[in-house]
């Protein structure tokens, strides 16, 4: 009896700790950067802090759910589950509320719900059907624009309700494709095109058109396997066309807000006066964020004392920026804490990945991975105005109930489909 009541216990503990360090200190700043007087009412849900408050129970309620479920459940109905989230997509454009411009959600009174989050454990458990089934083969084009059709369909969906944010995080599933054997061309193409776009935006198209032809030359020369000649031109005419079409799309496809974004990033804007609209308008948050960041030095100001953070200088502290309230109140020990626990809740997730017996659950793991990073990298460098300004939450961490649900959901089936592996020793 003892020995089959400890089977239900076996799970990863170092997994699950990690979790709730990075959910019970994100709480603390959400409180911090959110309470508006000396006296706090903990479970005032009229403020994010007691909001949060209920998100956490109901995740933990989650939690308890997912674990008590047979992990063959989250394989075999994995399609059910991926058809279910694109239909909630595809009801935002009927039934959707409109916030800042973005129609992501489903109101319930005060409340609102974000499917585009619970859209991206649905895609994993899809992509991980897909991949692990026998007649899958990635090498073979097919294959490879069937999963593509499954990371892209999400994709679109939530870049059609102006949700560019949560689109980028899509792009982490082809790090999880190149692991089960995509040829890593595509990847060397996405990076290539991400470097010629970046280039081009910064220096023109005939700068980058230059080193286009000095770096194929230089592949040629060193090269051990040499590329044949029309092979070489042609990966060259591509670069060279995509360098001259990246300002088309900046000009004609791109949103104003989105432009003005890259714009600062890049330095691109040269009209003093519209630099100095743009940076007081994009740039106020990043500004004051870095400011907060920096009044922290390296002990930080202590809880409920930032003087940035309780003037409420940051908007939206709590959500997107809730990093500059750990710098500013806990400095940079406590800001490498935080990035630390992430560090090491990625590396164990990966750890238990490449440990899976199934391919389905090995998949899926990276998936997890993939994906928490991707959130995790964009909004710290965010932050710190390493890249371009883009709504992306710091999972676990930043105030949402949906995103907090939704990374709970993603994390703890990994959970449990790893209890599986260590049942069956």
């Amino acid at each position: 009896m003892v020995r089959e009541t400890n089977r239900y216990f076996k799970f990863d503990w170092i997994t699950i700790l990690l979790f709730f360090c990075l959910v019970g200190f994100g709480w603390v700043n959400i409180l911090s950067a959110s309470h508006t007087g000396t006296v706090v009412d903990y479970f005032d849900i009229s403020q994010p802090f007691g909001k949060q408050i209920i998100f956490i129970a109901i995740s933990v309620v989650l939690i308890v759910i997912i674990l008590a479920i047979d992990a063959k459940f989250y394989e075999r109905f994995a399609s059910i589950i991926y058809v279910i989230s694109m239909l909630s997509l595809v009801g935002l454009f009927i039934f959707g509320k409109n916030v800042n411009g973005a129609t992501s959600w489903y109101g319930f009174g005060s409340f609102t719900i974000q499917p585009s989050e619970f859209a991206k454990a649905a895609t994993a458990l899809a992509v991980a059907k897909f991949v692990s089934d026998l007649n899958t083969n990635l090498h073979t084009f097919k294959d490879q624009l069937k999963v593509c059709a499954i990371i892209f369909t999400p994709a679109v969906l939530v870049l059609l309700q102006n949700d560019t944010g949560s689109t980028i995080v899509y792009g982490s599933f082809f790090f999880v494709l190149y692991r089960e054997g995509l040829p890593k061309y595509y990847l060397n193409i996405l990076v290539s095109l991400i470097s010629i776009a970046i280039i081009s935006l910064k220096f023109g198209p005939i700068v980058t058109s230059v080193i286009a032809v000095i770096v194929a030359v230089l592949v040629h020369v060193f090269n051990k396997k040499k590329l044949r000649i029309h092979y070489l031109l042609l990966i060259l005419v591509a670069a060279i066309a995509v360098s001259f079409s990246i300002k088309l799309f900046y000009n004609n496809v791109l949103q104003p807000h989105q432009k003005d974004r890259i714009s600062l990033w890049l330095n691109l804007e040269k009209d003093p006066i519209k630099l100095h609209r743009m940076k007081k308008t994009f740039a106020y948050n990043l500004n004051e964020s870095e400011k907060a960041i920096g009044a922290g030095g390296l002990w930080g100001k202590g809880f409920m004392q930032g003087t940035r953070t309780t003037g409420k200088f940051v908007p939206e502290q709590h959500t997107d920026y809730i990093f500059s309230t750990v710098g500013e109140e806990w400095g940079f020990l406590g800001s490498s804490m935080v990035v630390i626990t992430f560090v090491l809740l990625l590396l164990r997730i990966l750890h238990l990945a490449e440990l899976q017996k199934s391919q389905f659950s090995r998949i899926y793991g990276y998936s997890v991975a993939a994906i928490v990073f991707i959130h995790f990298l964009i909004n710290i460098g965010m932050v710190m105005g390493l890249i371009p300004t883009i709504g992306i939450p710091l999972p676990m961490f930043s105030f949402g109930g949906s995103g907090l649900l939704s990374f709970t959901i993603l994390i703890f089936i990994f959970v449990k489909l790893d209890s599986n592996r260590i049942n069956e020793w």
